[in-house]
């Protein structure tokens, strides 16, 4: 993080008339310091005053980190961003009431503000917009995401009716590193079962051959051509004479339940060809 002290800001040309240098001037000095204060979450000219412990940070995600470290549990405790009342100004340290530019020296805090967030940021590319639905901000462009009421969060616009709607399933937490969704700024994914996790989590969940979603056991990939390969293993393998035997199953994909003769491979659903079943019950064995 740089520490203010330490730039050089080109003066802008000199202008013909006077109002147009007037202009000029307040324009350069809004965006003095642009993209050099900050920390590693965000570029910003501006801390927060974090009403919960009274202490300063340059954003939510530093006091969280923080906090979340302290050794003893009960301190530990997160930035609500829509309490912040104060800010200080990164570049002339005046604090002051939460506003998008300083009351003294009037440089922007960022050149992206939401005021019922308390969000700044210099780093526009981000194409940040607030969801008045979600009630916070969002990166990506407001012109590719919708807000999906049942889901209760905005999605990719190439998932406008084209997801399977869980009602407030972006209000969860991961079920693999359990960080809460609606407001993580790691990317998330959409299974099949419309059940939702973070991206990454998701890729290393493939990696480690996990095809199931953790909260419904249904699969989240099309598993038609593994399917077939068991077909042909277990046509291959067949199981000794005492163990020739139906046990009752439960399929996790289409929640039918029915019977098939138990194999150490697997059990196939009779309704939907699907080898992601569970055993219900033993089973008898005539013998």
């Amino acid at each position: 993080m740089e520490d203010g002290n330490n730039f050089v800001v080109n003066q802008p040309p000199p202008a013909p008339a006077e109002q147009d240098d007037h202009d000029d001037n307040n324009s350069s000095r809004e965006d003095f310091g642009k993209m050099l204060y900050g920390c590693e979450h965000y570029r910003r000219r501006c801390k927060l005053r974090a009403p919960c412990c009274n202490e300063i940070f340059t954003c939510r995600h530093c006091h969280n980190d923080a906090k979340s470290a302290l050794s003893n549990p009960k301190e530990r405790h997160e930035l609500v961003r829509h309490d912040v009342k104060q800010v200080v100004c990164a570049v002339c340290d005046t604090e002051q009431q939460v506003a998008g530019i300083c009351s003294k020296c009037d440089i922007k805090f960022g050149e992206y503000y939401c005021e019922i967030c308390r969000f700044y940021d210099d780093d526009t590319t981000k194409g940040q917009f607030h969801c008045d639905d979600c009630g916070i901000c969002r990166v990506g462009g407001r012109e590719n995401f919708f807000h999906c009421r049942k889901c209760g969060s905005c999605y990719s616009v190439d998932l406008c009716d084209n997801h399977l709607c869980v009602e407030n399933s972006m209000k969860n937490h991961c079920p693999i590193c359990y960080e809460f969704l609606f407001d993580s700024v790691k990317g998330t994914t959409i299974m099949k079962c419309g059940h939702t996790m973070h991206m990454e989590c998701y890729t290393e969940m493939i990696h480690q051959n996990q095809y199931r979603c953790p909260i419904c056991s249904k699969s989240v990939l099309n598993m038609s051509g593994t399917w077939e390969r068991l077909d042909l293993e277990i046509e291959a393998t067949a199981m000794p004479e005492e163990y020739r035997y139906e046990v009752p199953i439960l399929c996790n994909d289409c929640n039918s339940t029915g019977r098939a003769f138990f194999h150490i491979l697997g059990h196939k659903c009779k309704h939907c060809n699907s080898y992601n079943t569970r055993m219900i019950g033993t089973g008898e064995d005539p013998q």
